[in-house]
């Protein structure tokens, strides 16, 4: 690897402008600009004492004098707050993650902008609350510019003059979720706006106000045919277009004179907001809910907000993702063609600008042309675009831009000596950006890529008039009072200094291509940058390998092949990962387009500055892991040595900060299945571990600071592979069966999840010798209830012990009196069960109908052990039962495998969330004398290789009847699932650090 030098050497020649604009919106990684931000603060504190001095001045000092200033009760409570303050800013300054470096590199979280700082301390000081214009006239004010901000970046209408498009409004939120949550429950995509044409249609019935207009007033099909609105179908009704349906109020007077205040009075006993969603699907026979479709990788924000909007969130339909976590265009295709051949509204299809787990941007284009193709078929819906991430992409876009326009490399751009170049999004993602000004309602998060604290959420409309159907007031008018803008959300009180902080940050640094456009453009860079060092991380002579998420173009090609992907990393680690910006810029000058290597930085990583990438493990041979369960740990590992969740954790010696996911077969289906094999694994149900950062600093790529950062992750990650390798190498040890039996014994093997050579379950048959098994018998008699463990006397190897079915020598111990019978010379026989407890051999759920058990023994001294499924588990065995059929066995069946299930007991139950200490007690429902009702069958052939698999593909019934535990029962939830490498835990709380604080108040 690199030199492990980590110190921050800039070469900057200082000829990049833009950069030296950029190093002046943030305080600095090293509070470079805190002494500018101080004199902010001082003048908005000087502000603050002019405001309060010049309120009625003649007030002089009424209320807090100079006399009660000096007095010991007041100098003593401004003591203990200077105290607390003190503590209480020190505890941050040390616990606090360094969000602000170039090296956390973590979650969407990063250094502010100092407008956006000063913007919400100067407003905090006032307190506005944006409910109500009367207690935030500023604030409100700056939050209708906010929304006007946003709308503008989108490419949204906000000139009302400008008659070719609908005007757009746009609104501050505490986040994404209330966002969306607001585009699900209030407005047009979920309810009110598609159930509007149902309401409107009740007013036309006999008897109702609008019944004069029943045969004269005409509506279009979304399908573009033309009929009266009391012809149209309940499905065409569900379909109209969303604009064709704002326009319906202003035609009914345009066209009819039916203003919009009697209007309003009209429909106050029709709308959903009155008579709610399940009478008017009752009334027009909606026998099949209305739907949300998006990708299967959203945010956990749309279910949510199905379920608190009484949608349901069994209603938020996941659609498959392809192999670059990008929605599958042609699953949502087939699926909207589905509730067109059933019926079945669609509310609307949710694209995801930048999903926050991969940076993944969905072909929002594809999804409007989707919109296109149905409507001629009939079926209409609301698109919306969830850009919390993505949203501020938009100002790297040039004013001018067009779909097919051709952004030029940085190489075209002139000197380039700077600090860091700019660097363009992907062709496909400018284009789906653009496509934004076309979606009909926008989710964006000025707190995440607009760098802006929190809370600070946006919710934008294509067409203003949405925002009237998120309120009491009527839905009907074209235009309300610009400043009662409190009302058109869910939420109620909520801070001005939000809107504020985002619109100085915004107008500050400019939501164009020269402010936050460069800004992003630096960022993307830096992001290029690490995805070519995650890229060309490893070879074949690294101890672990390193696979990006999203692959490489030479794995792309469809004559791809193991010599030309690894051809590409070399010449990534080569001309990239050593070389400075300057250098890499410098040698494109002479490059054609097609060889340039921005081309090539261009192409790796994500769509939206985070890189997913995952990594496995090889054995000191040489092979690789094939074990998604042991890759995984590797993974938590690394990111336990990379993260903080303990205040004896010191951030300060944490040299670089990652997150994590996870992957499923449930959200992620074939695109997990083709990531599990490019990282060398077995396919598995279990969830794959996957590494992530988010790129939002723009200072580390000078001086070569990112490779420094990819030595620091190598080291960490060689380290941990050491640990990791051990956990799986098989190694002599000590190992533990329970003994059951007197007249025949049986041996069971303890098995651990976590050591490999104790990753087994095994029961056997067994004998001691004379002498020992007569002091056995004698002592099993004395305590019958006590179970009794069998320990070898040197460290063995499991496997061997299995395969030599010969003899060794142990020692027999309790876990109240230790070790009662050294040197018992141990004989093995025939092998009940063995079979291996690797992740692959496991169930990926735990039984949800019984508990399993292996049968075994004779009538009169029955046995059982649980059958280990999952992990984790708890070992269950009981000695001496009595089993009673409910209709008569032969005796023959005992010579056979046998599995027993306990019918009135949920393993799913009783495993799920096991933890140690859990099984214990006179309460647990595993006790001596415990009667159960059970079944038994026949369990094949335990010699072949498919019984290594716990699986429960049972063989011939034998017979149900009710199962009693003997005296001999053993529990235990802890040695199974005890992790011998797992990094000790602190038990410090936070609390404890806050209570200090506490006390200096008291």
């Amino acid at each position: 690897m690199a030199s492990k030098n980590t110190a921050y050497n800039t070469k900057a020649t200082y000829e990049d402008e833009s950069h030296q604009i950029i190093s002046s919106y943030f305080i600095g990684p090293q509070a470079e600009n805190l002494p500018y931000f101080r004199k902010n603060i001082n003048l908005i504190l000087d502000e603050l004492e002019a405001a309060r001095k010049n309120y009625y001045p003649e007030d002089g000092q009424n209320f807090i004098d100079e006399q009660t200033q000096n007095t010991p009760a007041f100098r003593n409570s401004m003591d203990k707050l200077k105290n607390a303050v003190q503590m209480a800013s020190n505890i941050l300054s040390k616990s606090s993650i360094p969000f602000w470096s170039p090296r956390y590199e973590a979650h969407m979280c990063t250094d502010l902008s100092m407008a956006s700082m000063l913007g919400y301390f100067m407003t905090m000081l006032y307190n506005p609350n944006n409910v109500a214009f009367e207690a935030s006239p500023l604030s409100t004010l700056a939050e209708i510019e906010v929304g006007e901000q946003l709308c503008d970046l989108f490419g949204y209408n906000i000139n009302e003059d400008n008659t070719e498009a609908p005007t757009s409004w746009g609104h501050v939120t505490c986040d994404g979720t209330v966002a969306n949550l607001e585009s699900i429950t209030h407005t047009f995509p979920a309810r009110n706006l598609k159930f509007y044409p149902l309401s409107l249609r009740k007013a036309f019935g006999n008897g109702e106000a609008l019944n004069f207009l029943s045969e004269a007033f005409k509506v279009e099909t979304c399908k573009g045919e033309t009929k009266l609105f009391t012809n149209l179908s309940t499905w065409d009704l569900l379909n109209l277009k969303p604009s064709d349906i704002l326009d319906l109020p202003d035609r009914l007077y345009q066209e009819h004179g039916v203003s919009n205040a009697f209007l309003s009075d009209v429909m106050k006993k029709f709308t959903i907001q009155s008579t709610g969603k399940d009478e008017l699907e009752r009334e027009f026979g909606l026998d099949l809910p209305g739907q949300y479709m998006l990708s299967n990788t959203r945010h956990y924000s749309w279910p949510k907000g199905a379920a608190i909007s009484g949608l349901g969130s069994d209603n938020v339909i996941g659609i498959p993702v392809d192999a670059g976590a990008r929605l599958d265009l042609g699953l949502l295709e087939n699926k909207l063609q589905e509730s067109l051949d059933k019926e079945q509204p669609v509310y609307a299809v949710v694209a995801i600008i930048g999903s926050t787990e991969e940076g993944a941007v969905d072909s929002l284009s594809g999804v409007l042309a989707l919109r296109k193709q149905f409507q001629a078929k009939g079926l209409s819906f609301v698109v919306h675009a969830d850009a919390a991430w993505g949203g501020y992409f938009c100002s790297m876009l040039p004013k001018d831009y067009r779909p097919g326009d051709v952004m030029n490399l940085p190489t075209d751009m002139g000197a380039a000596d700077g600090f860091v170049p700019d660097a363009t999004l992907r062709a496909q993602t400018q284009d789906d950006l653009f496509a934004m000004r076309f979606a009909d309602s926008i989710t964006v998060d000025p707190h995440k890529a607009g760098y802006i604290p929190y809370p600070a959420g946006g919710l934008c409309y294509r067409d203003n008039r949405m925002r009237f159907l998120v309120t009491w007031t009527s839905p009907y008018l074209s235009r309300g009072s610009v400043t009662s803008i409190g009302i058109y959300g869910v939420e109620g009180s909520k801070p001005g200094a939000s809107a504020v902080s985002t619109w100085l940050s915004n107008r500050t640094i400019g939501l164009d291509a020269k402010g936050y456009g460069a800004l992003l453009g630096e960022v993307t860079w830096t992001c290029s940058r690490l995805s070519a060092e995650w890229a060309a991380l490893t070879d074949s002579k690294s101890p672990f390998v390193c696979v990006p998420f999203n692959m490489l173009p030479s794995e792309l090609e469809l004559n791809s092949t193991e010599e030309k992907i690894e051809a590409e990393k070399a010449l990534i680690r080569e001309h990239i990962v050593k070389k400075t910006n300057a250098a890499i810029i410098a040698a494109d000058k002479e490059k054609p387009d097609d060889e340039k290597l921005m081309k090539l930085l261009r192409s790796l990583g994500s769509d939206l500055n985070i890189n997913a990438f995952a990594l496995n493990f090889r054995y000191e041979d040489g092979r690789l892991n094939d074990d998604i369960e042991e890759a995984n740990y590797l993974m938590q590992r690394v990111i336990e040595a990379l993260s903080v969740d303990s205040p004896d954790d010191d951030p300060t010696k944490i040299p670089l900060f990652l997150t994590s996911t996870e992957f499923s077969d449930e959200l992620y289906g074939e695109c997990k299945a083709n990531y599990v094999k490019r990282l060398g694994l077995e396919q598995s149900p279990l969830d794959l571990m996957v590494l992530r950062n988010v790129v939002m600093s723009p200072f580390p790529t000078d001086g070569n600071f990112t490779n420094q950062l990819a030595d620091i992750f190598y080291d960490v990650v060689a380290k941990e592979t050491e640990t990791v390798r051990k956990r799986n190498t098989p190694a002599p040890d000590f190992h533990s069966f329970l003994i059951q039996g007197t007249e025949e014994i049986y041996l069971i093997h303890l098995p651990m999840f976590h050591v490999a050579n104790h990753r087994q379950q095994l029961i056997v048959n067994a004998s001691f010798d004379e002498k020992s098994k007569a002091k056995y018998i004698e002592l099993k008699k004395s305590n019958p209830t006590e179970p009794m463990l069998l320990v070898t006397q040197r460290k063995v190897m499991a496997k061997d012990v299995i395969e030599a079915k010969g003899h060794f020598d142990g020692q027999i111990m309790t876990k109240e009196s230790g070790i009662i019978l050294q040197d018992v010379c141990v004989q093995l026989g025939k092998t009940v069960v063995s079979r291996p407890l690797n992740s692959k051999y496991r169930l990926d759920k735990y039984p949800d109908t019984f508990l399993p058990f292996y049968l075994y023994g004779t009538r009169k001294y029955t046995n059982i052990d649980h059958v280990i499924t999952r992990a984790p588990n708890t070992q269950l065995s009981a000695g001496r039962c009595k089993l009673n059929f409910y209709k008569k066995v032969d005796d023959s069946i005992w010579k056979k495998p046998l599995v027993l299930l306990i019918e009135d007991v949920r393993e799913a139950i009783v495993n799920s969330g096991t933890r140690s200490g859990a099984a214990k007690g006179s309460s647990f429902f595993f006790q001596p004398g415990a009667t159960f009702k059970v079944g038994v069958w026949e369990d094949g052939d335990r010699s072949s290789a498919s019984s290594k698999y716990a699986s429960f593909e049972l063989g011939k019934f034998v017979g149900r009847g009710e199962l009693t535990l003997g005296e001999s029962v053993y529990v235990d939830s802890e040695a199974m699932n005890l992790d011998p490498f797992k990094k000790v835990e602190k038990v410090a709380e936070w609390r404890r650090e806050f209570d200090k604080i506490g006390k200096e108040l008291d």
